[in-house]
């Protein structure tokens, strides 16, 4: 069946996740055009071929160690060089650090913090320089309902996430001036690789599930959005309990 919707341009940093590789599928039926951003070359390679047989219009690749902040500039010259008519920026790259690790190593604690955090706060903020002057574009941001509350079991993932939430407020209310979007997603558990060794229960979502959702949100330019919707209301409640009674569980 013929796509009847226009073709868009899309960038995707961090492709090679699970969710990320979910929404591009999703991008590549409705033929659009995709750049991928990542680390992992070979699987970047292997992700874009994928794509094209679903149905993408144009799939190209750029190997970058996205949270290298010095590499930020030179990294935007190379996506320019790609195409000045990318409407979406999609930000799905991150790092789930060990929390017990990062309690006793400052290294650790700031390399997830750069990774979560500083180094999306560099690549938002060149990028939000340049959509402004282009006017109707769109940044799609994953954080997490982590940032939503610190809890004693990962709270240095939570900060990232939590301080991830706040500066894309900041960038929502300067970029609407410029009719641009700016978009933040709060998943709650997702089943992926990088959770496998965590027990899962009916709480835990699939990649495809919310791929989905940030996907419908996106084409919606909705502002924040909790996926699967249940955790608004979850973490309603958590954000309720007085910090008195909160401080002694055990979370």
């Amino acid at each position: 069946m013929a796509n009847n919707n226009p073709i868009q341009t899309i960038a995707i940093f961090g492709a090679t996740s699970a969710v990320a590789q979910a929404l591009a599928k999703l991008h590549a039926y409705a033929e659009d055009n995709i750049l991928l951003l990542a680390r992992n070359e070979e699987h970047l390679e292997s992700i874009a071929n994928d794509l094209k047989v679903r149905g993408a219009n144009k799939v190209d690749c750029i190997n970058a160690d996205l949270a290298q902040i010095d590499q930020h500039n030179e990294l935007l010259e190379s996506i320019t060089s790609f195409s000045n008519e990318i409407e979406k920026y999609y930000f799905f790259y991150g790092v789930l650090p060990d929390q017990a690790q990062c309690e006793s190593s400052w290294e650790h604690t700031l390399d997830a913090l750069n990774t979560n955090f500083i180094s999306k706060v560099s690549l938002l903020s060149l990028l939000a320089n340049k959509i402004e002057k282009e006017q109707n574009r769109s940044l799609v941001v994953v954080s997490s309902v982590a940032g939503d509350r610190g809890r004693q079991s990962n709270y240095i993932y939570g900060t990232g996430k939590g301080a991830l939430s706040i500066f894309l407020q900041g960038l929502r209310n300067r970029l609407q001036k410029s009719n641009c979007h700016v978009i933040t997603i709060k998943p709650g558990f997702i089943d992926t690789p990088m959770t496998e060794s965590f027990d899962k229960n009916f709480l835990w979502a699939s990649p495809e599930k919310v791929a989905s959702d940030i996907y419908h949100a996106a084409s919606k330019n909705r502002d924040v959005i909790y996926s699967p919707w249940f955790w608004r209301y979850i973490m309603l409640i958590i954000k309720c309990i007085p910090e008195r009674i909160f401080k002694k569980l055990s979370l």
